[in-house]
């Protein structure tokens, strides 16, 4: 393989972590302490993303830009995003909130979301945050296994709670964040509070993510996680007092809470966040007029954004962009040469998981870049190539990409699924279920996943979840569900799908079959999330199946590349 080389850029000033091997040889996460506000042993996350720079000169310092698609705008300084989260713990502890209940946002990115999570965890409660897109079943799913005893949401959104609300028993309270009542609550609630001293593997937020069998599975972090996010938003971010910042993930996804809140407020960055949809040209006049200095986005962004053309980029002052950052999917060579001639900066990949709570392999400002590389492991973890009986692996050799626990970020539970947990760690290895290889230089370098969910504009897609929104439309019997490679989002979903007989009958002609193609993933759409619908759908007769009657997408989708069928003969007739 020919490597191709970014040399590091050479800045006025040098990077945050300027020495990498100096640092990775000596550090223990015993020194990050002192980076962090401690109590008698205790740690809390939102403490020391919001309220420790509240008791400084940065009180006054804006931590918060806002603004949305109409053009409507607001700012909050430290001290105003501490006052206002106080209110909002003071709102839940009157609805009987107490330490270890969840709570969670079923929010769109409006300002209520951001003061309302670091409320949660002031009190010593569980925060969990869901997708704006998520539609009833998705829902229903995740809040049911939370055992969720508030959720606050919107006007336009609390319909879609209403239709399952029958299914959750454990909600006490539903509290609508753009109604007078809830506004009038939080004006009147007093803004001090006493803050929970959690200890630093008390439970702070969870998040739940797809697998390629049964429903979500609750992803469960500690306040401990705050040590990880905060260091490498330091290292791989390279923020600092004088940066604004702009992260363009939403907070229903790991991201926004690692880097939007907890890792970047720690460090006392200024924050953007756009309420908006993604237009090229709208997002390059945030840039500009925000004067961001850090960017991290997705390569899917990345790469709507160069389609965009040359043309767009000039008609805009970016020259006080400094560093940018790329997650959630694997960052393609041409998107770091395009950050190159669009900025003169390149993109650097970073690879972390809901479950490892933060960044773990990534490339630092002060490295060479080995474009297509993933990175090394951030200080203080040891990362290797293993097989999957946990045995570790040579140089340039296929196999888990595995980190050694226990990292400061790392997942403590799946929610009431011990077991799932456990399965995740073999021979003292957490194996990621991405598949890799390290470099002589110590480079790694992604190859895909172990297992069979879809990664589709950086968001993780279960198979099993979409196939299961299939099958509840009467029209359809059985249903497979694969990625198929995308030039533009990575990978598209795909569904194969086995039709009842009297549709299979009235569905012969192209006309008939697109039309209820279309109604299938508009039935998608609704009942799971606008990203998680089959953008391409094929009726067959039959499904390939083990004799046990799983479904073996592996070979749909051979069949679909035109890659080898391999063994079959564990499947039933095919």
């Amino acid at each position: 393989m020919k490597e191709e080389i970014y040399k590091k850029s050479k800045e006025k000033d040098a990077p945050n972590l300027d020495d990498y091997e100096g640092v990775a040889k000596d550090f223990s996460w015993k020194d990050a302490r002192a980076h962090l506000d401690w109590f008698d042993g205790s740690l809390n996350a939102a403490y020391n993303a919001v309220d420790r720079h509240a008791q400084t000169w940065r009180k006054n310092k804006v931590a918060l830009y806002w603004c949305d698609e109409e053009g409507n705008e607001k700012k909050y300084t430290f001290e105003e995003l501490s006052l206002l989260s106080n209110k909002v713990g003071n709102v839940l502890k009157d609805f009987g909130i107490e330490r270890g209940d969840r709570v969670f946002l079923f929010l769109p990115r409006v300002p209520e979301l951001y003061f309302s999570f670091l409320g949660i965890l002031k009190i010593g409660a569980i925060a969990g945050t869901l997708f704006s897109a998520f539609q009833e079943q998705a829902l229903a799913d995740r809040l049911e296994n939370s055992g969720a005893k508030v959720l606050l949401t919107t006007r336009e959104l609390k319909p879609r709670v209403d239709a399952i609300r029958k299914k959750l028993p454990d909600i006490t309270h539903i509290l609508v964040v753009d109604e007078p009542s809830f506004a009038k609550s939080v004006e009147n609630a007093s803004d001090e509070l006493k803050i929970a001293q959690t200890d630093p593997d008390d439970y702070a937020f969870m998040l739940y993510t797809s697998g390629t069998t049964g429903k979500p599975k609750g992803v469960v972090h500690s306040h401990r996680a705050v040590i990880q996010e905060h260091m490498t938003a330091r290292w791989v971010l390279d923020l600092r007092d004088e940066d604004t910042y702009w992260c363009t993930a939403d907070p229903g996804w790991v991201t926004g809470i690692a880097y939007e809140i907890l890792g970047s407020w720690s460090n006392g960055v200024a924050a953007l966040v756009y309420a908006g949809r993604f237009d090229p040209d709208r997002w390059y006049a945030l840039l500009d007029k925000y004067n961001v200095t850090v960017w991290y986005t997705a390569p899917t962004a990345i790469r709507m954004l160069m389609a965009g053309g040359m043309d767009l980029v000039k008609k805009h002052n970016l020259s006080h962009l400094r560093h940018l950052c790329s997650v959630g999917e694997p960052l393609n060579p041409e998107a770091i040469r395009w950050g190159i001639k669009a900025f003169g900066l390149a993109f650097h990949d970073t690879w972390w998981q809901t479950e490892t709570g933060a960044i773990c392999i990534a490339n630092y400002p002060c490295m060479d870049i080995k474009i297509g590389s993933m990175g090394k492991p951030i200080p203080g973890l040891t990362a290797s190539i293993v097989d999957d009986k946990g045995k570790v692996l040579g140089i340039n050799k296929e196999g888990n990409i595995a980190l050694k626990p226990k990292w400061p970020s790392m997942m403590h539970t799946i929610w009431r699924r011990p077991q799932k947990y456990k399965s995740y760690f073999v021979n003292g290895w957490y194996l990621s279920g991405d598949h890799g290889m390290v470099d002589k230089d110590g480079y790694f370098w992604f190859i895909g996943r172990a297992d069979d969910v879809i990664k589709t504009s950086g968001e993780r897609v279960g198979p099993f979840e979409v196939e299961s929104a299939l099958v509840a439309h009467p029209a359809v019997v059985e249903a497979g569900v694969i990625g198929k490679p995308d030039a533009l989002r990575g990978e598209i979903i795909k569904a194969f799908v086995v039709l009842e007989k009297s549709t299979r009958e009235a569905t012969k002609t192209k006309a008939a079959q697109e039309k209820l193609k279309d109604e299938l993933s508009q039935y998608v759409k609704k009942h799971l999330a606008g990203h998680a619908y089959p953008r391409e759908i094929e009726f067959i007769d039959k499904l390939p199946k083990t004799r046990s009657g799983k479904i073996m997408r592996r070979i749909l989708k051979a069949k679909e590349l035109g890659l080898p069928i391999g063994d079959t003969s564990t499947l039933e007739d095919y």
